[in-house]
């Protein structure tokens, strides 16, 4: 028997799972779209609800954008550590633009997969996580470490408010023994991803407003357009190799150390062949050596066209010069960037380079955030997963993809470790989101182990 199958098998044997996915699926049928502002405080009712079945202490604060929801399962024992997770109730909205085989917001079963928006992003890690602390309790009297959950609904957008709670609770929170981050993946060996850390954002909009009006293109020869314009101003920030032209950028920019550096190239699996071949890349990567790419896609900065937005895109032709052009834009940051120092420096870019037309407004951003893993309570988690995790474990000090890390590293000062129950092709923010079930449940387990390490 596979450990696919093993773990199946366990979990439909589980009672207690059982129940709990009952609670899974009521969550994943519960729409909470902060974008949308859309269920958020229904949602963070029900997760109230389900806690304080479970024995915990429940706050709910709705004074902020999006309701917080913080439940302790408190100790006995006067000395105690503590131990928190971070989540979010919040997702990203499965409109008409993706594909899915089944209702995005139904809990659905197949394949030994559980499909739905959040199954993943983040709604499987709050329910996976609580049945593991119930699944303790119902064989032991009390615990041996406070449990903290802390869930907000605004991840999806720039986690607003988020640091405004930490202050609020920082008192709850702040000497925790360990911060279990919101979510994790195996990745294409099937290992089990931990990671310390994220990149940073800022987010952006160039937009030029050269006339009052679209001028007839016979003028074209004689007038400067938006389109040419803008073209010309985002030519001036990356060289033909990737590499940011922003003066100041690379000067501020943390180098990893060398544990950091090791762990990336010993456990990443990303490299210019696997991108090239996932996205069916006809344009070159930018790197092509291993332990430069790696280096350039965990530990260096990068700017982004997200978007660009110009003239008549209709059906047949119109002969215009266009008086209005814009373009979406992102920095990804690492450690010793900052949001609004980055954009202070690409406003003073453009203007040094005669683009003082080009306006550029600020959309959000977030500072980075890593570590390199070798905190005694994050070292904890490493063997606890090596021993029961088959596949094996991949360590790593960071990832390319982004989250308020930092806004909660800065807040609580907390050493902070990201595992959990996706897989390759969890396919988050698409259409068919999914964990496999063994995953699923091999979270539970392995939760379950990391409490009981504290008896």
């Amino acid at each position: 028997m596979s450990r696919q199958e093993e773990q199946i098998r366990k979990f439909e044997a589980d009672a207690l799972a059982q129940a709990y996915m009952e609670k899974f699926r009521v969550l994943i049928s519960k729409k909470s779209i902060f974008a949308q502002q859309v269920g958020l405080l229904e949602v963070a009712s029900y997760l109230k609800e389900i806690f304080e079945e479970a024995g915990a202490q429940i706050t709910l604060d709705t004074s902020f954008a999006a309701p917080f929801v913080m439940a302790k399962f408190a100790s006995p024992r006067p000395d105690a550590p503590s131990l928190i997770f971070y989540n979010h109730y919040d997702t990203v909205p499965a409109d008409g633009d993706q594909l899915w085989s089944s209702p995005a917001f139904e809990l659905t079963i197949r394949d030994g997969h559980f499909y739905g928006r959040g199954v993943d992003d983040d709604k499987g890690h709050i329910i996976a996580r609580l049945t593991a602390v119930e699944k303790y309790l119902s064989q032991h009297q009390q615990l041996p470490v406070n449990i903290i959950f802390i869930m907000e609904g605004a991840e999806e957008s720039a986690s607003v408010d988020l640091d405004k709670y930490l202050v609020k609770y920082q008192a709850d929170l702040a000497g925790a023994d360990l911060l279990v981050w919101e979510q994790g993946h195996r990745n294409t060996l099937g290992q089990l991803e931990i990671a310390g850390g994220n990149k940073g954002i800022v987010t952006f909009d160039l937009t030029v407003q050269s006339a009052a009006l679209d001028i007839h293109s016979s003028y074209g020869g004689v007038i400067d357009s938006a389109s040419w314009y803008l073209l010309a101003a985002l030519q001036t920030m990356r060289d033909a190799n990737g590499r940011i032209l922003i003066d100041g950028i690379y000067e501020q920019v943390i180098e990893p150390n060398e544990r950091e550096m090791a762990l990336v190239e010993e456990f990443a699996l990303a490299s210019s062949q696997s991108v090239t071949e996932i996205y069916g890349l006809t344009l070159p990567t930018l790197v092509e050596d291993r332990k430069a790419f790696l280096k350039r896609l965990f530990f260096e900065p990068s700017i982004t066209i997200e978007g660009l937005s110009t003239g008549y895109l209709g059906q047949g032709v119109k002969t215009i010069i266009p008086a209005q052009a814009s373009a979406k834009m992102e920095v990804r940051l690492v450690p010793g960037l900052e949001p609004n120092d980055v954009l202070d420096k690409i406003r003073q870019h453009l203007d040094r380079h005669g683009f003082g037309q080009v306006e550029v407004v600020f959309t959000l951003g977030e500072m980075s955030y890593r570590s390199d893993m070798s905190a005694p309570a994050i070292v904890k988690v490493i063997d606890l997963a090596k021993r029961l995790t088959p596949e094996g474990v991949a360590v790593l000090p960071t990832s390319p993809g982004t989250g308020p890390m930092h806004t909660v590293f800065h807040a609580l000062g907390v050493p902070i470790a990201g595992f959990g129950i996706g897989n390759a092709n969890s396919r988050d923010h698409a259409g068919d989101e999914n964990v496999s079930i063994a995953d699923y449940y091999s979270h539970i387990e392995l939760i379950e182990e990391l409490i009981a390490s504290y008896d």
